[in-house]
């Protein structure tokens, strides 16, 4: 378990007043794990690292700090700025993980045929050659104690979808519904309080990412849930279930953006008042 988590919004859709932070179109978390040793992992990287950049320099945080990299799924505003903040990085060996179907061909057809995910002509040598090494696993993977991946989250609620038609070509090349089984959530232990989960999109669904993480660690109090839930697009009925089923669950905050959407965001706090906070680029937070 951890002594101590502090986690630093790098990039997100938004910023606040007069903020001197730059948002982007995606996220991407600074998390400082205390455990044994202290070590720093990067949640996603965003699309690019123009943004990334400018906001690390302004909170004095740099490249060289960090010792890790989850990706949470495919999609570009998360991965593609991969190789970029790599070269940056400047190490040997940089542990990147994620879903063993993340390299996959992901696209939408509406308003227009387009590929929103990372894959890309020679994505994973760029990777290794820029020290990343690839982590792809299907299963929860301890990064050190008292921090875990989810791996494949089972979808157990009737309710929640992955928010968004996307579809993948298969090796025998019939076109399927993609369901996004490499979403992926980043959980933290922290001793005598509580987990900390961390989303990208929660493609899955947050409850039932929240009800992997609870299973995982054997925890029920939840510190935190923080990150976007994809509900931008829900239905009133999809938004007030999963408010309903988050509320069953002992959460002291959630505070969520990016594709998380405003309607969501006002029954949000309407169901848990100052215990949500609307995610913004430049936040931090410390438990």
């Amino acid at each position: 378990m951890l002594e101590k988590l502090i986690i630093t919004v790098l990039a997100e859709d938004s910023v606040l007043y007069e903020s001197p932070f730059l948002g982007q179109h995606g996220v991407c978390f600074f998390v400082e794990a205390y455990g044994k040793e202290k070590r720093n992992i990067l949640i996603d990287v965003g699309q690019n690292i123009q943004a990334i950049a400018h906001n690390m320099e302004l909170m004095g945080i740099s490249f060289k700090e960090i010792d890790a990299i989850v990706l949470t799924h495919c999609h570009y505003d998360h991965t593609q700025g991969i190789v970029e903040v790599l070269e940056l990085i400047g190490k040997k060996e940089v542990s990147v993980v994620a879903h063993p179907d993340i390299f996959r061909l992901n696209f939408i057809t509406d308003p227009f045929i387009r590929h929103v995910g990372v894959m890309r002509e020679g994505i994973k040598e760029k990777i290794e050659e820029n020290g990343g090494r690839l982590f792809l696993t299907r299963d929860p993977l301890e990064i050190m104690p008292g921090v875990i991946t989810t791996g494949e989250v089972e979808r157990v609620t009737d309710f929640e979808e992955v928010g968004i038609s996307l579809k993948t070509i298969t090796e025998d090349g019939r076109i399927v519904e993609d369901v996004m089984k490499d979403d992926i959530s980043f959980v933290a232990n922290i001793k005598g309080k509580g987990i900390v989960i961390i989303s990208g999109c929660s493609h899955a669904g947050i409850v039932n990412i929240t009800k992997r993480a609870v299973k995982l660690t054997g925890e029920d109090k939840i510190l935190a849930i923080i990150g976007g839930l994809h509900l931008i697009d829900a239905s009133s009925e999809r938004i007030s279930k999963t408010v309903q089923a988050l509320k069953e669950f002992d959460i002291e905050l959630i505070s969520a953006g990016h594709c998380t959407g405003f309607k969501a965001q006002v029954e949000l706090y309407k169901a848990f008042g100052e215990r949500f906070v609307p995610l913004h680029t430049g936040m931090k937070f410390e438990f």
